[in-house]
This record gives structure tokens, C-alpha cells and sequence, in this order.
């Protein structure tokens, strides 16, 4: 799998992103604000997923991960967060915060670990994700990248 940083004068990268997480009922609102946030996922040439990262060194949020349907279970999710933590680690992020209100599980088996809303620092609770995006019932996960 690949990971193509989303350029901000390619709507056809921007158009996707916003439909997929459409689709999956995750927020657009800020898409086309922050196209430098965001990476689609490929398999050869085939769009398979995409993901995000605010980087705040040293820290950084998680977002708006998903896999196309026909692509889950097959490991993709997986490799995607892979090369979504690997990015953001060479970006100096050292602890990834995200929030989810449906993957919790899966994230766990990842090794982020459930954290309450106040232990997440500011830079990540100012966030459009924190602040309006992501409802307060949403839990709050963090995984360290480095030792």
C-alpha cells in the first residue's frame, strides 16, 4: 500500500476524500480548509482508503481513517495506520491522539489505549476534531510512537 499526501489543487483527491468520509458518516467539514492533512491510501493505482494527520510536535491527531468496504478485513486498515503512524513519527510526533465513536476496538488492538477528553493536551483539545466534528461521547485514544 502507498500514501499520497493530498495536494490542494487536486479536487479529484479532495472530491474523494469528501465522499469516502461521507460515506462512512465521518466529518468534511474542514476537508477543502486543511487539504494538507489528509492521504489516500493505494493499492497500485486503485484508491483504497485515506487518512489524516495534525501534527502539533509532539503531538499529533489521528483522523478521519477508513478503507473502502470492499478492501475491510483484508488488512488495509492496518497498513494504512501503519504508514499514517510512520508519516506522522518522521513528522517528530512522538504520541497520536484520535477519536472515534465506532473503532475503539480496533484501534486498541493497535496499542492505543483509552485516555479521558482533559488528559489530552491542548494542542490536540483546540482542534476543529475536538472542539465541533466529533461528538463529546467519542472516546479519546493515544498511542505512544516512540519509546
Amino acid at each position: 500500500m502507498s500514501l499520497r499526501a493530498v495536494d490542494a489543487d487536486a479536487s479529484d483527491s479532495l472530491d474523494y476524500v469528501e465522499r469516502l468520509l461521507a460515506r462512512n458518516d465521518l466529518p468534511t467539514a474542514d476537508v477543502r480548509a486543511n487539504p494538507g492533512y489528509f492521504f489516500v491510501a493505494f493499492e497500485g493505482e486503485q484508491k483504497v482508503g485515506v487518512g489524516g494527520i495534525e501534527r502539533f510536535p509532539p503531538d499529533g491527531l489521528l483522523r478521519s481513517v477508513v478503507v473502502e468496504e470492499s478492501m475491510r478485513g483484508r488488512g488495509a486498515g492496518a497498513a494504512l495506520c501503519d504508514r499514517l503512524e510512520h508519516e506522522a513519527a518522521s513528522d517528530g510526533v512522538d504520541t497520536l491522539y484520535l477519536l472515534t465513536t465506532t473503532a475503539a476496538d480496533f484501534f486498541a488492538a493497535r496499542g492505543y489505549e483509552r485516555v479521558d477528553r482533559a488528559d489530552a493536551p491542548a494542542s490536540i483539545r483546540g482542534t476543529s476534531q475536538f472542539e465541533s466534528l466529533c461528538p463529546d461521547t467519542a472516546t479519546v485514544m493515544r498511542k505512544r510512537l516512540s519509546p
